[in-house]
């Protein structure tokens, strides 16, 4: 009998570089966690559009950086993440220089800390715009050209304090948690949009994530006392901080077309320090 068995086509986006040719609008992406996004999505063959919010130098450098540590190009996008129409304005400005979009991660964010009982309305709304408004705001433009085209990824970066919460944090933990319900309820309204469509189905689809990291070896770890971080990582099972490095891993395997059937999923990355 003849052998009737044909190999399976490879997945789609399956290779060295799963990210070939795709443009990845990063927001806080020149330093940090969102700089190591940039330069992992980069390494996987991506365009990378980095927003910032205020210091030009650093954009730039992050762009040299880049180009010599990854061979690839970017740009650089100012913009004030938390006033909607500045980022309808971002996003556009990325389709114009680029021609599309086809990842969005929503990485930029701050703090104000301090006791709730003493926050001023203004520190609760100031952290609960740029956290959780911007990354509706960069969303709702970006989705809709994901949505035309069929195909796209949003990853949002929450964070271990969404989840657990944190004293003296309850502005931050309220904004990282609400990236939980943004993440659901916009992979419900892009999945029901694209079989509306009729593009449900095959293909690498539009997919909303949230990654949640755990205490990482960032500019804002700096700041805090040498006893405070000993006592966090105590609190740690691996028993020491994360690298961007490692959320940036986590992203870019979510951007892949590989991980197509992976919508509206928390990934934690914590060292297990919370299970």
């Amino acid at each position: 009998m003849a052998d009737t068995q044909t190999q399976a086509p490879p997945a789609v986006g399956a290779g060295p570089r799963k990210l070939e040719g795709r443009v990845a609008l990063v927001t806080g992406g020149t330093r940090g966690i969102g700089a190591a996004i940039g330069k992992s999505l980069a390494n996987q063959g991506a365009v990378i559009a980095a927003g910032y919010g205020g210091n030009q130098e650093r954009a730039e450098q992050f762009v040299s950086d880049l180009e010599q540590e990854t061979g690839a190009s970017g740009t650089t996008h100012r913009g004030n993440i938390g006033a909607s129409e500045d980022c309808e304005r971002v996003v556009e400005e990325v389709l114009d220089r680029h021609g599309r979009i086809d990842i969005l991660v929503n990485n930029a964010g701050i703090t104000t800390d301090g006791p709730a009982l003493e926050m001023s309305a203004e520190d609760w709304n100031k952290v609960i715009r740029v956290n959780l408004s911007g990354a509706f705001f960069m969303s709702k433009p970006a989705l809709a050209h994901m949505i035309e085209r069929g195909s796209g990824r949003i990853v949002n970066i929450s964070s271990i304090i969404g989840e657990t919460g944190n004293i003296g944090q309850a502005n931050y933990a309220a904004s990282k948690s609400g990236l939980f319900g943004l993440t659901t309820t916009l992979a419900r309204e892009a999945a029901q949009a694209l079989k509306k469509n009729g593009k449900l189905g095959g293909g690498t689809g539009v997919t909303v994530n949230c990654v949640a990291p755990g205490f990482i070896e960032t500019e804002m770890i700096e700041s805090v006392p040498d006893k405070v971080v000993e006592s966090i990582k105590k609190q740690i099972p691996l028993g020491r901080l994360g690298e961007p490095s490692e959320v940036a891993r986590v992203v870019h395997f979510l951007c892949a077309d590989a991980s197509s059937y992976i919508t509206g999923a928390v990934w934690d990355v914590n060292g297990g320090m919370d299970m």
